[in-house]
């Protein structure tokens, strides 16, 4: 692409598991790497490429590999993949966080990113200071950021909080004002992870809408996210990455219904027999995670039958309080509900729940009721905790199953129903009068 303002050439990612790749920065040093950032970026295309040094006798990990694609002025493109694709690896090399092992990149641009929580923030300056001290490193001078600053803070919401310490801020709070910092920067190119998930419906669509609005003035939008739905009405290009490898680049809809069919071929049942070799800690490790209809694990199921989401997991700690959580998503990414089997968050009794586990292997089910979920494709992320908050594993997509019409409700209407879930609910119709 001739007129590519991102450049990725056969890029890769290499690391050796257990050794440490990069060489320790103190703080001053890396503000000082990243203040002079943008001052790189804007003398023009460079070429980046490096081969780390590692420690031998390390198994190698490649987070990517081969990966190439052009990104064009103006062109939003989103990034999506399943955890561990190397999304994110990615936009930490395109953000000059890490160096790539393979490959190169030429960006011609000021970029800002925001790919973490408060990154660049210190926790003990006030949300005033840090936002002068993240508009340094993104490359703002103090004018600039004093013109901006009223915009900056009423963008994020938190004019009440800004004179306090951002240790005191709610992860929300954080991603706010980070987000509003990065986009006030109005950077030739803007990279965003993830974060916007931190943030309430109604930031998200002003963060949407900046990101749009970034586009139509001609910058360039790199955008990564498990919101299916914001991929589809910001990004009119989509790249997937798997195994961290890119397997398609193109048109957004052609993108995501590979990605969404590809994505849910799980069967209903993910069995580790080696406790050694099961995700987890030494702590808890599991077992299985399975869907149940009937008598059997099923990707299949009927829309009227109820639904068992067992999780089996080893205990490897006498005493532990373990606890399991569910994240029940549609096709498109969205949570439909989130469940655990706290004394304080469940109907029924668990005798085990919030109690002292010995050491060995225990089921925990949580049962979705038949004639609740609509008609559709479902993924399950589990999790175990323990003590209520610590949590010690959790598998992403882990199973999934897929729910279908009977025909049961339908009666004389053939259409499909709307919405995500579709229980039988109570009606009652009364003569009032004539």
């Amino acid at each position: 692409m001739s007129d590519a303002v991102v450049h990725v050439e056969r890029l890769g990612k290499k690391y050796r598991l257990g050794a440490t790749a990069q060489p320790y920065r103190t703080l001053r040093d890396s503000i000082a790497h990243l203040a002079g950032a943008p001052r790189r970026l804007q003398k023009g295309f460079r070429q980046h490429g490096s081969t780390q040094s590692f420690s031998r006798g390390r198994p190698e990990f490649w987070a990517l590999r081969d990966v190439s694609f052009d990104v064009g002025r103006g062109e939003v493109l989103g990034v999506i993949g399943r955890n561990g694709a190397g999304k994110s690896t990615l936009l930490k090399l395109l953000s000059r966080i890490t160096e790539p092992t393979t490959g190169r990149i030429r960006i011609k641009g000021r970029v800002a990113s925001l790919l973490e929580v408060g990154t660049g923030f210190h926790p003990e300056l006030t949300g005033r200071e840090n936002v002068f001290l993240n508009g340094a490193i993104l490359g703002m001078s103090r004018g600039e950021i004093l013109r901006k600053f009223e915009d900056i803070v009423a963008f994020a919401e938190v004019e009440q909080f800004i004179d306090t310490q951002v240790k005191h801020f709610s992860s929300g709070m954080y991603v706010r004002l980070a987000f509003s910092v990065a986009a006030h920067l109005e950077p030739d190119i803007l990279i965003v992870d993830e974060v916007l998930a931190v943030g309430d419906a109604g930031f998200q669509e002003k963060c949407l809408g900046i990101m749009g609005n970034a586009s139509s003035a001609g910058r360039t939008v790199l955008f990564v996210s498990h919101n299916i739905g914001a991929i589809r009405r910001l990004c009119p290009r989509t790249v997937l990455l798997s195994s961290g490898r890119v397997v398609a680049d193109g048109s957004t809809e052609e993108v995501v219904g590979m990605y969404v069919s590809s994505g849910l071929v799980q069967e209903g049942e993910t069995v580790w027999v080696d406790a050694e070799a099961a995700p987890g800690n030494d702590v808890v490790r599991f077992h299985a995670v399975r869907i149940v209809s009937g008598e059997a694990s099923t990707s299949h199921v009927s829309i009227d039958r109820d639904v068992e989401v067992q999780l089996e997991y080893w205990n490897r700690k006498p005493g532990a309080r373990i606890s399991c959580s569910i994240h029940l998503l549609d096709s498109v990414g969205t949570t439909v509900l989130a469940s655990a089997n706290f004394k304080s968050a469940m109907l029924g009794h668990d005798a085990w729940a919030d109690q002292p586990h010995p050491i060995g292997l225990f089921r925990t089910v949580c049962v979705l009721p038949g004639n609740f979920l609509n008609e559709g494709t479902y993924r399950i992320n589990a999790v175990l905790v323990s003590d209520i908050r610590d949590i010690q594993v959790q598998l992403d997509h882990v199973v999934s199953f897929t729910v279908h019409e009977t025909g049961a409700m339908r009666g004389e209407y053939q259409g499909g129903w709307i919405g995500v879930v579709r229980p039988r609910l109570a009606w009652r119709t009364d003569a009032i009068g004539a």
